[in-house]
């Protein structure tokens, strides 16, 4: 069945049609981007290191620390049904081995709040921010990370764990290693160091096993993953970027990507097939060469305010791939763009859900979709400016605002509660 308009109708999805039973709206956040204040991480160092080509601090960021609830209602008000943020483990444990009971009080405060407006929670335990003290002692590049992270977990899972409805143990691990150790644009900032890149990914992976262990331990009964940034790669062999090329899937050591399609992507993907779903978070189409490399955009080639190309079909080829090598739900724990004109998007999200409904159409198993993002916020090295949060939020009042996007994913939600396959 056809839950899409019709040819010529317009960019504007009225109806994504039935869902699972048990299916998530939701939207999304991170605690750095929006909390404020967060000065104990390896974040905050790096926006106030000279040279490291952050634009600006996260300052205040939205104040979110003090205004959660009100970020509740937002999401409450907009007729979204489940709220993805994360715990900021500098603020739980902002010296080795010294937790704060006052900040794990305050994200049970959340999760409490949560439940009594009806909301999901969906708990991410590292969403790119490390403590200072650990990022002092190598961060993910030493292998005693592992250990300290599960510890994290623990304390976690024992506070909290009792009102946690869904949890990722880490927000795109290879967005961590990657940016921080091949990019560079990411802390510790070291372009290039493709030893440091390794190193850094196996602990992660093994971090992710680790805590997904404690998450289990209990309390609570909940579904634990991670995510993964995940964009749709096709393959040009002939290094011409406008021939029809060839859609990557194949992401072992010995595929078209080689160690980085397995550093980035593989090794996470194939270690989820024992976890309890995997997170995709797709926002764009990248085309790569021959040797791995991306190819350049064209001239004139529309982009968002990230320098991404605008393709938001991106998503219902990147859970393809997902559930075909993780052979796990999928739950679209991030998907969105940054644009200045809330009309994109509209836009934006209309062609990824239609992308995402074709592949459920064709026997994907997608579980829930979350909107990124919640509110404009830190958008970490490129700063205040590009704008995804379906809420404007004023800089020196902080005062909320939702956009027309809000109330359009709002009636997409509601049109497909209770409409189940």
């Amino acid at each position: 069945m056809d839950h899409t308009e019709p040819a010529g109708a317009g960019d504007t999805l009225q109806d994504f049609g039935p869902v699972p039973a048990g299916w998530v709206w939701g939207t999304a956040t991170a605690a750095h981007q929006i909390e404020g204040g967060n000065v104990g991480n390896d974040w905050w160092d790096w926006e106030h290191t000279p040279g490291s080509g952050t634009r600006e601090s996260s300052g205040d960021a939205c104040d979110s620390w003090h205004r959660w609830f009100e970020d509740l209602e937002l999401v409450k008000a907009m007729g979204l049904d489940a709220y993805r943020f994360s715990l900021e483990w500098s603020r739980i444990e902002p010296a080795e081995g010294e937790f704060s009971i006052a900040a794990l009080e305050h994200y049970r405060a959340i999760l409490l709040a949560a439940h009594e407006l009806g909301l999901r929670a969906s708990v991410t335990l590292h969403h790119f921010t490390t403590p200072r003290w650990m990022a002092a002692q190598g961060g993910w590049s030493n292998p005693l990370v592992v250990e300290r992270f599960q510890r994290f977990a623990d304390i976690a899972a024992q506070h909290l764990g009792d009102q946690i409805d869904m949890a990722a143990t880490l927000n795109e691990p290879n967005v961590v290693a990657h940016a921080g150790y091949i990019g560079g644009q990411f802390p510790p900032g070291r372009p290039h160091d493709w030893e440091g890149f390794r190193q850094a990914s196996r602990h992660l992976l093994l971090g992710h096993l680790a805590a997904r262990e404690a998450l289990r331990a209990g309390p609570g009964d909940f579904p634990v993953g991670l995510t993964l940034a995940l964009p749709d790669t096709v393959l040009h062999a002939d290094g011409d970027l406008t021939s029809p090329g060839e859609r990557v899937t194949d992401l072992s050591p010995d595929g078209p990507r080689g160690e980085l399609g397995w550093l980035t992507a593989g090794q996470y993907l194939d270690a989820a097939r024992d976890d309890d779903y995997v997170g995709v978070q797709t926002y764009f189409t990248e085309h790569v060469g021959p040797d791995g490399a991306e190819l350049p955009l064209p001239s004139g080639e529309r982009v968002t305010q990230m320098g991404w190309p605008f393709t938001p079909e991106a998503l219902g080829a990147s859970v393809r791939v997902a559930a075909e090598v993780a052979r796990v739900p999928v739950i679209v724990t991030e998907n969105g763009v940054a644009a200045a004109e809330d009309a994109e998007r509209i836009e934006y999200y209309s062609r990824s859900l239609r992308s995402l409904r074709a592949a459920m159409d064709d026997g994907v198993d997608v579980r829930g979709f979350f909107a990124w993002s919640l509110l404009d916020n830190f958008e970490w090295a490129l700063g205040f400016e590009p704008t995804f949060g379906l809420v404007e939020v004023d800089p020196v009042s902080f005062a909320r605002t939702p956009k027309p996007s809000a109330a359009w994913l709002g009636g997409l939600a509601r049109a497909s509660r209770g409409a189940h396959v």
